[in-house]
């Protein structure tokens, strides 16, 4: 990942990527949500609150067609839909048996 796509002050390792790039089919698990900085926006807050939390499990699970927009996550046993914006502070480390995954498409 290249410095400009970490949050602020975030040193994240090279294996981490915002959950809004990943596509159907996609696994892995929960590292981070939002910056290092301490300063949540009320977005990151409902995030958490919703489960995406250090550790959790999560899959993607389909996407919005044309445009990829809302996608449905399933994080734990919970299922959200979300926009892409919504997830872009969302930090995860993928799986190691995750690759493109087969594309699963709604609407």
């Amino acid at each position: 990942m290249d410095a400009s796509a970490a949050p602020v002050g975030t040193a994240l390792d090279p294996r981490h990527v915002s959950l809004s790039a990943l596509s159907p089919g996609s696994s892995g698990l929960i590292v981070a949500v939002g910056a290092s900085t301490g300063t949540m926006t009320p977005v990151e807050r409902r995030l958490l609150e919703l489960g995406f939390i250090n550790g959790e499990q999560f899959e993607i699970v389909a996407e919005a067609w044309p445009g990829r927009d809302p996608f449905v996550v399933r994080v734990g046993n919970t299922t959200l839909a979300l926009r892409r914006r919504e997830a872009e502070s969302v930090w995860v480390e993928l799986s190691q048996s995750a690759g493109m995954g087969h594309s699963h498409r709604i609407g």
